[in-house]
């Protein structure tokens, strides 16, 4: 019953993660877009930039408020579902919420407001300020709830005390510049703006296949595949100083998601494709790539990186290790204040290992009394499903490399072939809009279900941090959740069909007269120096 409880809480924070997740990488990109083209507007005063600024503004506004209302009802899940798991580290954990909810999100939400009510009441300056604050508290926001997550992956600048049986933070600047928070927030924020630029290019193409919004269109086409280069491009880049950082910090998780059952001697190849056996421990049909492995994950080529059965191995050894300190935390627990000066050193010189003891209490009430072969069998739970990580794995990157193609492909269009496009390529691009999501999905996916069976990494398993709830309670409220996000998914989906099918606000057509009229001025005037004609943006 307890692991039911346990696969039900996991799956209802799951579905709501990936649910919210969905609305969070386009929020991302389109804010840093939206502060692009209002910059260009400002710097040019030609009409078409401010209707691209309020037409992008306006699917970007949509999508903001209900990821918002999606993300909310995450952070009570903590209380509902993870009782346990947020009084063990909520002193660490809560903290960059905290910051969040109070400098990021209440940033982000204030000028949000007035980005779309302050067209007509503030200046031009004033506003391109306004939309470059709702950009700053968009990436504030994921950067604080990527320190949080972060710390689950790596939980360092922390301590476990034994009089309080918590853990407490020692460096919030340890936290806060944790190498894997601070690689997962580029690679996140990078990946929404792959996300954006790809939606719009998308959307872009489909109006020049109807030939609609035709100025418009050809210019977001210009900035989406500009700034979404560069964010493809840095996507991999950063990826790669993620699995860097695995190395040493989640090394099963980088063996699960290579599918490494041995130990390869320095340096060690990646498997480019291949079917995963973990019944056998081994992948059939594999195809490996020399070195490269070893190169991404140790940036040397003499270092080893460990397979699955050596960690496992290890794992037993910090299991009997965390043993040790189980059984010195019960006697101070019992002896409180007249805990002899040697057990609590005792418990200090192996605390580091508790969290492996407390994965014993799958099977029995007392890890001291742990056999052989319990031990072993909770050795062997710190593997987690290798096939779906091996797969999520080489979709996120072989998705992240087709961005990178298709963005270089409508640069290269743009800057050098008079923005014209073959009609294959926008069809191409209206394809690809749903893609990113995709890709992102897949590294949600790797990044979380690759660190089972831990919440908090070699410190608190997923085990022990749920609620006391029953199974009927947790199917009903997840029912709940998935009844109430799907309707949020269908509304957002159809506000943005609509707008989007409905096109900018004010006609593209004044837009198009006035350039063509400034061109035809430039034209008649050229080489007679500056000055004033009677058309004028202004106008």
């Amino acid at each position: 019953m307890e692991l039911d409880v346990v696969e039900l809480s996991r799956l209802q924070f799951a579905m709501t993660a990936m649910y919210h997740f969905l609305f969070v990488p386009l929020t991302l990109g389109l804010s840093i877009l939206v502060a692009i083209m209002e910059t260009v507007y400002v710097m040019t005063g030609r009409p078409i930039w401010r209707q691209m600024t309020k037409f992008w503004g306006m699917l970007f506004g949509i999508n903001f408020v209900l990821g918002v209302a999606t993300g909310i009802t995450m952070e009570f899940q903590f209380g509902m579902n993870w009782s346990y798991y947020s009084h063990y580290v909520g002193d660490i954990f809560g903290a960059p919420l905290a910051i969040e909810g109070l400098m990021a999100f209440f940033l982000e939400a204030t000028f949000v407001g007035l980005f779309f009510f302050g067209w007509d009441k503030l200046t031009k300056i004033q506003h391109l300020v306004v939309a470059w604050l709702v950009a700053l508290g968009s990436n504030f926001s994921a950067l604080w709830i990527l320190i949080a997550n972060g710390w689950m992956q790596n939980p360092v600048g922390a301590a476990f005390n034994p009089d309080t049986m918590r853990m407490e933070m020692t460096s919030f600047f340890e936290v806060l510049f944790n190498e894997v928070a601070q690689a997962k927030f580029v690679h996140t924020v990078s990946a929404g703006y792959v996300t954006a630029s790809v939606f719009v290019l998308g959307v872009s193409a489909w109006y020049l296949l109807n030939n609609r919004h035709v100025a418009l269109a050809r210019r977001s086409i210009t900035v989406a595949a500009s700034f979404g280069l560069a964010a493809a491009l840095s996507v991999v880049v950063l990826g790669d100083e993620s699995g860097y950082s695995a190395s040493h910090t989640q090394r099963m998780k980088l063996a699960a998601i290579e599918a490494m059952w041995e130990t390869h001697e320095a340096p060690a190849p990646i498997t480019a494709i291949g079917f995963p056996d973990q019944e056998a421990r081994e992948t059939h049909y594999a195809i490996e790539i020399p070195w490269v492995m070893g190169l991404i994950g140790t940036r040397s080529l003499t270092e080893e990186i460990p397979g699955i059965n050596d960690l496992v191995a290890e794992a037993e050894r910090r299991i009997e290790s965390g043993i040790i300190a189980y059984d010195a935390l019960t006697t101070i627990r019992e002896q409180r204040e007249n805990t002899l000066a040697d057990v609590r050193a005792t418990f200090e010189a192996h605390s580091a290992d508790l969290g492996f003891a407390f994965l014993l209490l799958r099977y029995l009430d007392d890890p001291r009394e742990a056999s052989a072969e319990q031990i072993a069998m909770a050795a062997e739970d710190t593997i987690p499903t290798v096939w779906p990580l091996f797969w999520g794995f080489r979709i996120m990157v072989g998705l992240g490399f087709a961005f990178i193609g298709i963005m270089a492909y409508f640069f290269w269009r743009s800057s050098f072939r008079g923005q014209t496009y073959p009609r294959w390529a926008l069809r191409a691009a209206v394809a690809a809009i749903p893609t990113p999501w995709i890709a992102a999905e897949m590294g949600w996916f790797v990044a979380e279900f690759g660190r089972q069976p831990w919440t908090v990494d070699g410190v608190l398993p997923t085990a022990l941090s749920v609620s006391h709830l029953s199974v009927q309670d947790l199917l009903i409220t997840l029912a709940g959740f998935v009844t109430f996000y799907t309707i949020l998914f269908v509304v957002e989906m159809g506000l943005m069909l609509k707008y989007i099918r409905k096109g900018p606000f004010q006609d593209v057509e004044e837009t198009e007269i006035w350039e063509a009229r400034h061109e035809h001025r430039l034209r008649t005037h050229d080489g007679q120096g500056p000055f004033a004609p009677a058309g004028s943006p202004a106008e």
